[in-house]
């Protein structure tokens, strides 16, 4: 919602854009549009231009859509956008600036209208005069768009008339044309993805909803609106942030203890033509929030606005801890990673000619930018300090408690590591490691209990399997600090078993194992586990998510068994139909138990089985797991450890500041939020043992 005391700014803004379109219109022609090449390689390797074919290509698409509309945004002619699912998998998104030009291009000979949507590399972004500054995807986005969908069209509203063309797998259908009149501008852009293209047509609307938030925070002033249209209730949510990257930062703290009341923020426009845009704020944890945006573009490997940012954010800190008498002349400076604890920050920075890093823009290699960045934040930071007294005493309160817990960490870490690289490579007791040395062939399971670790011992295939045991559940590292956490004997035996180190003494080549799999009961204490070790790798060892080696085990949920035959059941919605297919009846297993005849003739059998006495459906009896205990070391092979015919998930991270509110929602120190969290999920809930 737009606050009520600012109408009289956003009819500003209003006749702001509109005198930008009129005073531009005529500069924003076909002459702006530049060729590069041809379009046919998009539908051959769909993959090159937008990473996959499932579920995050899919949704590529309309992020590439919106890129454009965004753009419009910052170059000042845009605020509103509006995207709609529609029935059938379609789906469109419509803004108020320009639209597209449809003039004749002179290199073409078509309709720039044409030569944006069916060539490859052609746009307003590359050369002079159509975008100073802009994200997309290097200007092929909405030419591969179209490639990529059944049908599309395309509906321009430009100098006075309203223009349209449609396209078949990224063909025009037919030449551009004008169906009417319009006082207004802007474009509208209305597709259906290929079928035989994506493995996945269905969109997802909690993953639109988070991508048009972030959008929404780093273009203050622009309005989103996005709509579902194709359910039997219709749904929307209306985006519109004038604190920019500010409220941005507030949304992410929401469920955190506030350190620092006053929100940082900074939005200055540098002479090297770099726009920065800062904010930060320090909560009452333990970890680092920080977050970068180059054009909209989320950096997610950082580059130089992350460094120069660092680099002020230390430099700041110490010299004003020094100037009032928080640091002693005999005392050591404050690290970078004392200054970032507990801190929440949004860096965005806007420039005509980003260099990225790579195909997928994770880095950003401007220098200009680390310059601009290191300059501005310095000056402005060092001000806020001064003018925020309170704020400021909070914030070196805290940086010196991270400095005396990295100390202490510092003492634990070497001992750890000591211990792994000086003891004669001595490994912890608990492990039954493997015979193969080669890291590509081993893998580790991290397993609950001694019980289940005797089962997983004995079932393994000892060439490449590794067994470690945790005994009881481990410290939740959400609430602690690294000296904390690095004092925990399960914790300590993990990081030596895996090998790579800790911290910043982490080698990602020296892990041990090119999996580490966590197998746990199918319980809630189960899964309280498995979330505290998914929290334990996702806090301090990321590169291993994101390397791709981590697992997770599915043990099953209920042994099925009729006579000899034996058959598993993995997930709940499976028991059914496998009964079914047993030949038992269903309707029994709703109503009761029937009748055991004859019960030590079935506890005999059940005992020889490996398995207890279950519920009986007709001649079906069924076991329900909830430890892996219960199973022999044969089954436990079978099912949950043999390559051929386990089932393991690979854990992986889509969205980094998704994931951080989850882990904070159900592992921090808050208990409103996970109340919250809780009750609004538990209807969904299918299964839940008490």
């Amino acid at each position: 919602m737009i606050p009520k005391d600012t109408s009289k700014i956003q009819a500003k803004k209003v006749t702001s854009i509109a005198a930008n379109k009129a005073a531009n219109a005529g500069g924003y022609t076909a002459k702006n549009i530049t060729v590069l090449e041809g379009l046919d390689p998009v539908r051959k390797r769909p993959g090159m231009y937008i990473g996959n074919t499932a579920v995050e290509g899919l949704h590529h698409l309309i992020w590439e859509a919106v890129d454009n509309a965004i753009d419009e945004a910052m170059a000042g002619f845009c605020d509103r956008v509006e995207i709609c699912l529609l029935p059938n998998g379609k789906v469109s998104v419509e803004d108020n600036g320009r639209g597209i030009p449809v003039d004749k291009h002179k290199i073409t000979k078509k309709s720039a209208l044409e030569t944006v949507m069916s060539t490859l590399h052609a746009g307003g972004k590359f050369g002079d005069g159509g975008y100073k500054v802009s994200g997309g995807l290097h200007g092929v986005g909405i030419s591969v768009v179209n490639a990529l969908s059944s049908w599309m069209k395309t509906e321009i509203k430009r100098d006075g008339k309203i223009w349209t063309q449609e396209y078949s797998e990224g063909k025009p259908k037919g030449s551009v044309k004008a169906i009417g009149t319009s006082k207004d501008s802007g474009t509208k852009q209305t597709w259906q993805p290929d079928a035989t293209i994506f493995t996945v047509t269905e969109f997802d609307w909690q993953t639109i909803i988070d991508h048009l938030r972030q959008q929404a925070y780093l273009t203050k002033g622009i309005r989103i609106v996005v709509k579902d249209l194709c359910g039997e209730k219709e749904k929307s949510h209306s985006f519109y942030f004038d604190g920019g990257i500010a409220s941005y930062v507030r949304h992410l703290n929401r469920n955190n203890e506030i350190k620092q009341e006053t929100v940082f923020y900074l939005d200055k426009a540098m002479d090297s033509d770099v726009q920065v845009e800062i904010a930060l704020q320090y909560v009452a944890e333990f970890r680092e929030s920080v977050f970068s945006f180059a054009n909209n573009i989320h950096t997610v490997e950082g580059g130089m606005h992350i460094m120069g940012f660092r680099s002020a954010l230390t430099r700041t800190l110490n010299a004003y801890a020094r100037n009032n008498n928080f640091l002693k002349e005999k005392d050591d400076n404050l690290s970078g990673e004392d200054v970032r604890e507990g801190l929440t920050a949004i860096i965005s920075v806007k420039l005509p000619d980003p260099q990225f890093e790579g195909q997928t823009k994770a880095k950003l290699g401007n220098a200009e930018v680390r310059t601009a960045v290191e300059s501005a934040f310095n000056d402005y930071f060092s001000s806020f300090l001064e003018e925020h007294p309170r704020d400021a005493k909070e914030i070196l309160g805290k940086c010196l408690l991270a400095a005396q817990a990295r100390k202490a960490a510092r003492s634990a870490r070497d001992t750890i590591l000591r211990k792994g690289a000086l003891d004669g490579m001595t490994l912890p007791g608990k492990l039954a490691d493997c015979t193969s040395r080669k890291a590509e062939n081993a893998e580790i399971f991290i397993v609950e209990g001694d019980s289940a670790g005797g089962s997983a011992k004995q079932g393994r295939n000892r060439m490449f399997q590794a067994i470690l045991p945790l005994r009881g559940k481990i410290l939740n590292v959400e609430r602690a600090r690294i000296d904390r956490m690095l004092a925990n004997n399960e914790i300590k035996s993990l990081i030596i078993a895996m090998g790579a180190g800790f911290g910043e003494d982490f080698e990602i080549e020296k892990l041990r194992y090119s999996k580490i799999i966590i197998m746990t009961d199918a319980d809630v204490d189960g899964a309280h586990i498995r979330t505290l070790l998914l929290t334990l790798f996702y806090r301090y060892f990321p590169d291993i998510i994101t390397n791709g080696n981590l697992y997770v085990a599915q043990p099953p949920l209920y042994s099925l068994k009729k006579g000899k035959v034996m058959e598993y059941v993995y997930r709940e919605e499976e028991l059914e139909p496998m009964l079914e297919e047993m030949g038992a009846e269903v309707k029994k297993a709703t109503k009761g138990k029937d009748p055991v005849k004859n019960e030590e003739e079935e506890q005999e059998e059940g005992d020889e089985a490996g398995i207890g006495v279950g519920e009986k459906v007709g001649k079906v009896s069924i076991q329900r797991y909830k430890g892996l205990g219960e199973m022999n070391p044969g089954q436990l092979w079978e099912t949950t450890m043999n390559p051929e015919t386990r089932i393991l998930k690979q854990v992986t991270i889509q969205d980094v500041a998704r994931a951080d509110e989850i882990f904070e929602i159900l592992m921090g120190g808050e208990v409103a939020p996970r109340k919250k969290f809780i009750q609004t999920r538990a209807k969904s809930v299918k299964n839940l043992d008490i």
